[in-house]
């Protein structure tokens, strides 16, 4: 302990807070480090939740001692990467999240004794809407869905059926594609009972109307004569250039496509009788016959004409006439085709498609690049492979335009392309990039640290104090500052040159040798060593006395 205590004194108590201070720094910033670095990765476990939807998970997790982050305002929440797939098993269990909206569960915890018949309606018609709005947001682009029902009550004696509707709000990162719309309205109708796709509306956040739910039987509502003229145009145009980029390479073709469309809806009836073929309608005959005898005279009946023998006379004095009629009628039939076509609008009256193509370009023996024209033969095969992709008509007066010409940019070539670089080539992600970020950030600090703090808190601790001052001697204390000084000099200063030793083989001499050269420099030292102390006897005095009062002090 004694030696413990007298290495404390000798290092004095600014050395010992300078050190104390680096070793609490240290193992402060060491331990932060070590922390930041051990911590988990977080993963997402749900993104664009509802305010409803993250209390409800939040809750859950606390409730299960789940550690968890919120990010973008409660949109987001991360939990641990190990612990994903595990949670979200758990949370699907409980109904979790509910996006947002009620479903089916809504009569899980109801008292159906309790409720009357239009609470039960109602919590139908509302979970209806919370089943149909969480179907839609599993489409791709939709986020977020809001759907509304009106299922219309069949009024009491009343013949008349009012037809369902259904209105849709949506949500989208992007834009939806009019297949993805009529897809939407399809699977809402073919889920309420009555309900037809043309009863459904469909509008985006901004206000746009997507689908118009006035009931158009053509199925076309929601979508102008231009949006449809368009998005044909649209359509060839992807088809042309897909076909020449195979050809001349993507970026080396501009094609425009203008489409003549006649939205007329034409019904059209018409009436052939064909006077060759004939057939039986109807068949009617009709057939008459009569007879007559003239009697007697008189005319009148008497005994004797009534006896038997009376009849023959009275025969034959008698005249008899008798007539036949015959009557037949025939109708017949022309044959007659009826036929009603009714053509939809939208008919293609005619296409003009006008393509321009770029040159080749190559590098010559000298390394400049040269343009060249293509050839008119290669033209000709992109117009015909233009001509059979849009389905060309002569007959409608379709065009078809194809013009080489030299762009205003040139294209890179592949030899002065620029090597790609590395986050390209390996293809970070953003958990990479930010932890590198973080760790050239820790890495950085601890760099300043150890060069602006540690190295001078050491180089002070390492580093002697000066030598103490003499006390003043008879005044003299200058000249025994030089006479110490000058003593350390003589210690210090090279020694005698020696005469050079004859090389010899035998090893016993050669340290014999190297002792007696050492002896002869120890020697020398001396006498220099005497010489200043018989020129300055006080100073040396002094000296002495310090040497010896700072060995009883140890």
């Amino acid at each position: 302990m004694n030696g413990i205590l007298e290495f404390v004194r000798n290092i004095g108590a600014t050395r010992i807070a300078a050190m104390g201070a680096v070793a609490l720094g240290l193992v402060g910033f060491f331990i932060y480090i070590i922390l930041r670095m051990s911590q988990p990765n977080m993963s997402l476990l749900f993104s664009d939740l509802t305010l409803e939807d993250s209390a409800q998970v939040v809750k859950e997790l606390e409730r299960r001692q789940v550690r968890f982050q919120i990010r973008n305002d409660g949109g987001q929440i991360f939990v641990t990467q190990d612990q994903v797939a595990r949670v979200r098993m758990q949370l699907a269990e409980g109904g979790l999240p509910r996006g947002g909206g009620v479903g089916y569960e809504l009569f899980d915890k109801g008292d159906a004794l309790s409720s009357t018949s239009f609470v039960q309606n109602i919590n139908h018609l509302r979970a209806l809407e919370g089943e149909l709005a969480r179907t839609i947001r599993g489409i791709e682009r939709v986020q977020s869905a809001r759907v509304h029902l009106v299922m219309p009550e069949r009024p009491l004696f009343s013949r008349e059926r009012v037809e369902p509707s259904a209105s849709i709000v949506l949500r989208m990162r992007g834009g939806l594609e009019p297949p993805q719309i009529r897809a939407i309205r399809h699977m809402v109708a073919s889920a309420v009972r009555g309900l037809s796709p043309q009863r459904v509306s469909i509008v985006d956040e901004g206000g746009r109307l997507l689908a118009d739910g006035a009931g158009d039987p053509a199925g076309m509502s929601g979508t102008t004569a231009d949006e449809r003229r368009v998005g044909h145009e649209q359509r060839l145009r992807q088809q042309v250039e897909s076909i020449i980029a195979s050809v001349v390479g993507p970026g080396r073709a501009r094609v425009q496509v203008t489409a003549d469309m006649d939205f007329n809806r034409i019904t059209q009836t018409s009436d052939d009788f064909d006077p060759e073929r004939r057939v039986v309608r109807s068949t009617q005959t009709r057939e008459e016959q009569s007879s007559s005898a003239e009697g007697n005279r008189d005319g009148q009946v008497t005994v004797g004409n009534e006896l038997p023998g009376a009849n023959n006379t009275a025969a034959n004095n008698n005249s008899r006439e008798a007539s036949k009629k015959s009557e037949e009628i025939v109708n017949y039939e022309i044959a007659r085709t009826q036929r009603t076509e009714v053509v939809e609008g939208g008919r293609i009256k005619r296409i003009s498609v006008a393509v321009l193509v770029d040159g080749i370009y190559a590098r010559d023996g000298q390394g400049n690049v040269n343009y060249q024209p293509r050839a008119a033969e290669e033209l000709d095969r992109i117009g015909a492979l233009v001509r059979s992709s849009i389905g060309f008509d002569q007959r409608r007066g379709d065009q078809v335009e194809v013009v080489n010409l030299r762009f205003a940019e040139g294209p890179q070539l592949a030899s002065l392309e620029p090597p790609r670089p590395w986050w390209q080539v390996y293809e970070p992600t953003k958990d990479d990039v930010r932890s590198g970020i973080e760790l050239a950030v820790l890495l950085l600090v601890s760099g300043l640290v150890i060069l602006f703090v540690v190295r001078p808190l050491l180089r002070r601790i390492v580093t002697p104090d000066p030598p103490a001052k003499l006390p003043a001697v008879a005044a003299g204390s200058a000249a025994a500052a030089s006479a110490e000084a000058a003593i350390q000099a003589a210690a210090a200063s090279p020694p005698i040159p020696a005469p050079p030793l004859v090389p010899s083989d035998n090893p016993t001499m050669r340290m014999i040798e190297m002792a007696q050269i050492n002896g002869e420099v120890h020697a020398a030292s001396l006498a220099k060593v005497g010489e200043l102390v018989d020129k300055n006897p006080h100073e040396t005095v002094s000296i002495i006395r310090q040497w010896l009062s700072d060995a009883e002090s140890k």
